[in-house]
């Protein structure tokens, strides 16, 4: 059986693999789609939600939940979006700039949307070349995803500052995609950007608030940038489920605090499993709730056939830029599942 992905596709298709290994949607133990298995605490009865009226259009209440949990200095500052991924491809568009630089690997809806809108592209392979800066031209796209996808990596703000001199110098505009930084204690960005009018920071609610389903991205910049962006967003982008999930998600103090602690524990209870396995060439350091792997003997396709008889899908890297069919990456799970990884890696 091959279950390989395409350029673009991602992990966490559960409904075509379940079809593969010919079992039921909730018996795929799923170690490929990279959401947090620890879910917050939501007190709401979506029965009584007014669905008969229109969300109001500014969404207030979502945005002033968000500038409180990441202490934004104003819901100015903030647009929203039908996910992450729609944010991208929507700021994408509204740029228009020539040239896009993306600090590879990354998220593959970055290659896609600079395909898409007709960006060159300039790939800066970071594991080799991270302070390169000769091919970036000046007043083009910088993307920059910490912690890194696929790989889980985490730069701390001295690596960060040396890099925005350089960007800053070429004039670029700068996305800091900010996705998977809630699970870690690292500070965030976002007060930069009131100290340099070209810089958005993204966030995505759907990786650590554990809600896949539940679509809202979120880009932060000044109040100007948000201003020029927000005129080409169309109303009512958002359902009321969505927002309610989220501001009530929010609301659980004790939920970051939690996530953070069990990740990082099971994290590592991971990265032992599969360091003991002896299968793999390398088992990178994360501070995301991901492993990425290098697989020894084998390749990832046979290695996901190995899996499959098991109802366990992982996340083929092959399609990520400067890896190959060698790579493979492993979710953070509950301690039950990774229990019940180990004693089939035994078997391989």
């Amino acid at each position: 059986m091959n279950y390989l992905m395409n350029s673009y596709k991602h992990g966490g298709n559960i409904y075509k693999f379940a079809k593969l290994a010919n079992c039921n949607i909730d018996e795929v133990i799923d170690f490929s789609s990279n959401i947090n298995f620890i879910k917050p605490n939501i007190n709401l009865n979506f029965n009584k939600l007014n669905t008969s009226a229109y969300p109001e259009p500014n969404y207030i209440d979502l945005k002033e939940a968000i500038k409180n949990r990441y202490k934004i200095d104003s819901i100015a500052q903030i647009e929203l979006f039908n996910g992450g991924s729609s944010a991208i491809f929507s700021l994408f568009k509204f740029l228009n700039l020539k040239t896009c630089n993306i600090y590879s690997p990354a998220y593959l809806e970055y290659k896609k949307a600079s395909k898409l809108f007709g960006y060159k592209l300039n790939l800066i392979n970071r594991f080799e070349n991270l302070y390169e800066y000769k091919n970036i031209k000046k007043n083009s796209l910088v993307i920059f995803v910490n912690p890194s996808t696929p790989d889980g990596k985490l730069y701390n703000r001295k690596n960060i500052k040396k890099l925005l001199n350089i960007w800053i110098e070429k004039e670029a505009t700068i996305l800091i995609d900010e996705s998977f930084l809630d699970f870690t204690k690292e500070k965030s960005f976002l007060n930069y950007i009131n100290r340099y009018k070209k810089l958005y920071i993204l966030k995505s609610m759907t990786k650590f608030y554990s809600s896949a389903g539940i679509r809202v991205g979120v880009l932060i910049s000044n109040k100007n940038n948000i201003k020029k962006l927000s005129k080409f967003e169309p109303s009512w982008k958002i359902s009321t489920y969505d927002s309610s999930y989220i501001i009530e998600a929010l609301k659980d103090k004790n939920f970051i605090k939690k996530s953070i602690k069990i990740n990082n524990k099971n994290r590592e209870f991971l990265r032992e499993v599969l360091i003991n396995s002896n299968l793999f060439e390398r088992v990178y350091k994360s501070k995301a709730n991901y492993i990425l792997v290098k697989l020894k003997n084998s390749n990832a396709s046979k290695f996901q056939d190995f899996l499959t008889q098991h109802n366990i899908l992982i996340r083929d890297c092959f399609n990520f830029d400067f890896l190959n069919d060698k790579f493979i990456r492993f979710a953070v799970k509950e301690r039950k599942k990774i229990e019940k990884l180990r004693e089939f890696l035994l078997n391989f």
